[in-house]
């Protein structure tokens, strides 16, 4: 009896410091579990160009950096995410970090309650903050409050150009209007495509053309007037002129048939297979030449601005573009989840985060040296030019969605054979409409 009281009690001690291991494990998983930090980030690196890549590594290095973090990440292309982040704006249940554009976009989310500001990460930090280029906060900027930095430099107006074909066919690249009319001509005739253009995303005509042409003619300060409804209509001679001028180009056989059925991944291949002389693009188009586009191509590809219009009002040597892209910080976001989205924010945004988007062929709105040893050629070329190139505003950081969105079948209106008076109208109207007037 004595013997199997033994045993029991030596069972029952068996039983306890199981359970005392097992309640043990359990509890300490569960602590790390409450430990560990979720954020969640939404962005546009989607693709394999080096911008891209360049990021998504800048992620990926911060997990190895900081395994208390867990970073849900959620990719998809520009047009897409800004579908998605006005949705989820509606319901106010934006994510913790996201990938927002300047002007428009940043004042629509802060009237909506739905950003805070950095304006103390960034005093905390004036290394940082006083090494942007000059103006670059300004369209993350609000009542005094910053709201994000850019993380690039937009210029959304290049002409691409292909020299070899320019000298097979005896054509001068364009520093004027009427040269850039003969060049069309001539390559119609030699059954080249003059321009190679993919409207199906309807923003790529506005974006990458019409809003440096219309500052060619209307200048800029017509075109902030006439955002403010004030002192400047959409219907104003001038802006009708733009609209002609746009018209015309197109009338002319600029384009390929069929440009509002492809998008602008097409519209490179074009140029790519050495169909077009030209496409014209904004400053994120280098990084896809560079790393796609056939070598007898690339190696005869160089670039410039869209030549200024005889008797327009606006500067010569600009171009369109904004600071480019920065990162919202969700309003909701406190406490630990929010000092591990600053550290996130600082990793991309910061001056290592701009080295290397300098470094992977995109320009950007900070004071960081290239070294032109590193850099592809086609990227040395663009850097230079832009030193001495300004950048005027794009229509779409100034439009608010609604009225972009007019603004942008409007043109690819205009260019189905549409009437300009008439599509003055409809962007007045929109405009007017949008801020109450």
């Amino acid at each position: 009896m004595k013997k199997w009281s033994i045993v029991l009690s030596l069972c029952l001690l068996i039983l306890v410091v199981v359970a005392g291991c097992g309640g043990g494990s359990g509890t300490s998983g569960n602590n790390e579990d409450s430990e560990k930090v979720s954020i969640t980030i939404w962005h546009n690196w989607t693709g394999q160009d080096a911008k891209a890549v360049a990021m998504r590594g800048i992620i990926d290095q911060f997990r190895a950096d900081h395994p208390s973090i867990e970073v849900i990440d959620e990719g998809l292309p520009s047009d897409g995410l800004r579908t998605r982040l006005r949705t989820v704006a509606a319901a106010d249940e934006m994510p913790d970090l996201f990938v927002m554009w300047p002007d428009a976009m940043t004042k629509e989310f802060v009237k909506g309650n739905l950003l805070q500001p950095i304006n103390e990460e960034l005093d905390n930090n004036r290394e940082w903050k006083d090494k942007f280029i000059p103006n670059a906060l300004d369209g993350y900027t609000v009542d005094g409050n910053i709201y994000s930095v850019p993380m690039n430099l937009a210029p959304s107006s290049f002409i691409y150009y292909n020299e070899a074909l320019f000298n097979e066919h005896g054509v001068k690249v364009p520093t004027t209007w009427a040269e850039l009319e003969s060049a069309i001509q001539t390559f119609n005739e030699k059954d080249v495509i003059p321009i190679a253009l993919g409207n199906k995303a309807n923003w790529v005509v506005q974006s990458t053309l019409f809003s440096t042409l219309a500052d060619r003619i209307t200048g800029t300060e017509w075109f902030l007037s006439a955002i403010e409804q004030d002192g400047a209509e959409f219907t104003d001679p001038e802006f009708v002129e733009a609209l002609r001028v746009l018209k015309n180009l197109g009338d002319s056989g600029a384009f390929q048939d069929g440009f509002n059925s492809i998008d602008e991944t097409q519209m490179m291949q074009l140029y790519f297979q050495g169909k077009a002389g030209m496409v014209i693009n904004g400053g994120w188009a280098l990084a896809n030449l560079v790393n796609n586009a056939p070598e007898e191509v690339l190696n005869n590809t160089h670039i410039t601005i869209l030549p200024p219009i005889e008797g327009g009002k606006g500067e010569e040597n600009v171009t369109a573009g904004v600071v480019g892209t920065g990162l919202g910080v969700s309003k909701k976001l406190t406490g630990e989840r929010k000092e591990a989205a600053m550290k996130l924010f600082y990793e991309l945004a910061g001056p290592e985060g701009q080295k290397a988007t300098l470094e992977s062929s995109t320009l950007v709105s900070y004071d960081v040296e290239l070294d032109r040893s590193k850099a592809h050629p086609l990227f040395v070329e663009l850097y230079e030019l832009m030193q001495d190139v300004k950048i005027t505003p794009v229509y779409d950081s100034k439009f608010g969605s609604a009225a972009t969105e007019v603004v942008n079948n409007s043109l690819q209106e205009l260019l189905m054979n549409g009437n300009p008076e008439e599509v003055a109208r409809k962007i007045q109207e929109a405009q007017a409409a949008a801020i109450g007037k």
